[in-house]
């Protein structure tokens, strides 16, 4: 049961019973919320006996360090899929922040980095107000948004590759690029931004909220509370990840493109849905989204041990995300499936 108050309100929110809140739940609801970890563990078995070094723990946080970008910008969407939308504009958010982080840093130094997030605020949050204020569909409204990055990215790069001088890379950006006791300070970066994303999601009202908009948001405006704001805020929250994981990408790869972060949209949205966070809110969270991109980083690094070629990455995880949404879809919010 969650407890919402607002104006001196307070309405009782009943989760339904398959989500795990109340009810009795059957054997294979039960084992569905285990689903991610089970996933995980099993792939990671089935290629370590293809290469028992695959399990070694320096592997395991290379791999983790190599999906860093694509966590922080699937940890992000989590947030507006955690209310029942959806963000497609986070990849052309990342790819214009590369640009804007490679062209802000000679003038503003570690400051292009606040820049930068900033832009990635502004974008989300326009893509929470055509939401929500107009009436428009996330898919059309974010989809809009990512084109209009897009473009800034384009015009602001002329549309090339653009390259960061090494030292004031290093100058204002070097602490990303070192290690820790042999951990890469972007995963320890990485984590520390799950921890907090974590903490507004279950500590914070924000989150408390979000988890109510997804499991029953005509609830939520009864009880007097404003959701409007709150779903801007998830959509804002989004675009602010995606701008960091583009930061990432920039330091990382020393320069920006329009184009650098190509590819890493479709595998952020299996992350998140694999996780258990269906498209329908209201379950799952920042948590399971980290399980979730671990499962597609091993299974990206799987392919190669398997001798895959990289065309069949996209179909690989076309047909993952079709089967994520069809197994954890609650349909008794769908009437009607258009």
């Amino acid at each position: 049961m969650v407890q919402l108050s607002a104006e001196g309100k307070a309405l009782p929110l009943r989760s339904h019973p398959v989500h795990g809140v109340s009810g009795d739940l059957t054997l294979t609801e039960r084992l569905r919320r285990h689903f991610p970890w089970i996933t995980l563990l099993s792939v990671l078995l089935l290629v370590g006996m293809r290469d028992i070094n695959f399990l070694s723990p320096e592997n395991l946080i290379n791999l983790a360090a190599d999906v860093v970008p694509l966590l922080i910008m699937a940890v992000g969407m989590t947030f507006v899929i955690y209310i029942g939308g959806i963000d497609l504009s986070s990849q052309s958010v990342a790819n214009m922040s590369t640009v804007l982080a490679t062209i802000a840093l000679p003038t503003f130094g570690v400051g292009a980095g606040i820049l930068v997030i900033a832009a990635g605020l502004v974008a989300g949050t326009v893509s929470g107000v055509v939401t929500t204020r107009l009436k428009v569909p996330s898919f059309i409204s974010t989809l809009a948004v990512g084109g209009i990055a897009l473009s800034v990215g384009q015009y602001a790069s002329g549309q090339q590759a653009l390259h960061m001088d090494t030292a004031q890379r290093q100058h204002a950006f070097g602490w990303m690029t070192g290690q820790v006791a042999g951990v890469p300070v972007s995963l320890i970066l990485a984590l520390a931004i799950v921890a907090l994303a974590w903490f507004i999601q279950t500590r914070m009202m924000p989150g408390r909220i979000f988890k109510a908009l997804g499991a029953g948001e005509p609830v939520v405006v009864a009880s007097g509370i404003r959701a409007e704001r709150y779903r801007i805020l998830a959509f804002a929250l989004s675009g602010m990840f995606a701008a960091l994981a583009g930061l990432m990408f920039s330091v990382r790869l020393s320069g920006g493109s329009p184009t650098l972060a190509e590819g890493f949209l479709l595998p952020a949205i299996v992350a998140v849905l694999v996780g258990g966070t269906p498209l329908t809110g209201g379950v799952g969270g920042v948590l399971n989204t980290l399980i979730g991109t671990m499962i597609v980083a091993v299974v990206r690094a799987s392919m190669l041990y398997f001798n895959i070629p990289a065309t069949g990455q996209q179909i690989f995880f076309g047909v993952v995300l079709i089967i994520a949404i069809a197994t954890t879809i609650d349909r008794s919010k769908m009437r009607v499936v258009k």
